[in-house]
């Protein structure tokens, strides 16, 4: 066998090749990242074995800079393994007391931690395929997060304009007050608004809903209101909407994309109650290739919903909490899943009753009930079949 460590950076990367018995076949040396530093990386390979199926080639996963390094090993059909920095920090600390850390010493420890088979799986063709929809699921978080703030923005700015609006709507954010925002950004200019075209927009916009009694009202708290009269704040209001709906297109767009994706993979993950496609592509995108592992526990383990444990001698820790070291995009997605779940399956209702009778917090309840709804998709993605009430 044939070991090959990778040490990934922004505009180079560290490579260093050895063999089975620890010989060394190539010192550390530095390939530009660009294609040439590619093929002279891939030649190096291909003289220290005449078969790439007796090759290993591992690289921290250290976000986007590796992105394409990987995509050409894969492409080159050479068993490649990403590995968590957490994992090669661990392993380089147990083969030496000194705290040295480089680029040159990485390279060594990857491919020290290859040769030592501590169980890695290999990135699948699947996997890196999979990157787009992992692509596509966070930059929709992004967008909806970011969304988020500025519809904070708007409940701020709208309690320093009007802020008699909020007790007269059950909530802002609709269509309907967006637009009346827009057109009208305050107290002051809604008081001031010709009847007629205030009472028109508001039916148009609501789709009948809001009338002439609506739209009278409106007008009597605003004429009536304490809300200062600021056009900064106005302007600063009108632009936070239309901001709102470029990203309410972007996200529908983003959205489109998903869904073309899950509808090809036909995954058994959407057949699960209360699992819509988007959190269902969020949990998927996040594994990545569920034959990287081997149970469920591995995949809570990789999300960083295990417990801790501590145990020295007599003593052993009677308050475990969760690792949370994994994926915070897949704990997100799977604890959020596991709550519409818990309100769409009966099953799973009645397991996060039950644990809230044993006096759990919700929380706590909601962390095992997360449990059982890893090791259920984690078996129906195994047997490609449908959700069946009471699996």
């Amino acid at each position: 066998m044939v070991y090959v460590g990778i040490d990934i950076a922004k505009d180079k990367h560290d490579c260093f090749i050895m063999g089975e018995g620890g010989e060394v076949l190539h010192d550390v040396f530095q390939i530009s990242n660009n294609i040439d530093g590619f093929d002279n990386l891939f030649s190096k390979i291909q003289a220290a074995s005449q078969s790439l199926d007796n090759v290993k080639v591992g690289l921290e996963a250290t976000g986007h800079y590796g992105y394409n390094l990987l995509g050409f090993l894969v492409n080159k059909g050479l068993p490649t393994f990403v590995i968590n920095p957490l994992h090669t920090n661990l392993f380089r600390k147990s083969l030496s007391l000194r705290k040295t850390k480089t680029d040159k010493v990485d390279a060594r420890t990857i491919a020290a931690m290859l040769a030592s088979d501590v169980n890695l799986k290999s990135y699948s063709d699947t996997s890196y395929h999979n990157e787009e929809l992992k692509s596509l699921v966070r930059y929709r978080f992004d967008k909806v997060r970011e969304r988020a703030k500025l519809k904070q923005s708007i409940s701020r700015l709208v309690n320093i304009l009007f802020p008699e609006l909020e007790k007269l709507v059950p909530t802002l954010h609709m269509v309907s007050i967006y637009a009346l925002l827009q057109e009208f950004p305050g107290a002051h200019q809604i008081a001031e608004a010709h009847f007629t075209r205030l009472k028109n927009l508001l039916s148009s916009t609501s789709k009948g809903h809001y009338g002439d009694d609506t739209a009278m009202r409106f007008r009597d708290e605003a004429r009536c209101s304490i809300g200062s009269f600021m056009p900064a704040k106005s302007l600063e209001l009108r632009h936070t909407l239309k901001l709102i709906a470029q990203l309410d297109l972007i996200i529908d767009e983003i959205e489109s994309r998903i869904k073309a994706i899950m509808d090809d993979m036909k995954s058994p993950i959407v057949t699960i109650p209360g699992i819509s496609f988007r959190m269902g592509a969020m949990i998927l995108a996040e594994i990545g290739d569920i034959s990287r592992f081997d149970s469920s526990d591995k995949i809570l383990a990789y999300a960083g919903l295990s417990p801790s444990t501590y145990q020295s001698g007599q003593l052993t820790s009677s308050y475990s909490h969760m690792e949370k070291r994994g994926s915070r995009y897949l704990r997100y997605a799977i604890f959020n899943a596991t709550k519409f779940v818990c309100q769409w399956e009966p099953s799973f209702a009645t397991y996060l009753a039950k644990k809230r009778a044993e006096g759990k917090h919700y929380n706590v309840a909601i962390s095992h009930a997360a449990k059982k709804l890893v090791r259920l998709i984690f078996a129906l993605e195994r047997s490609r079949q449908p959700f069946a009430s009471g699996s």
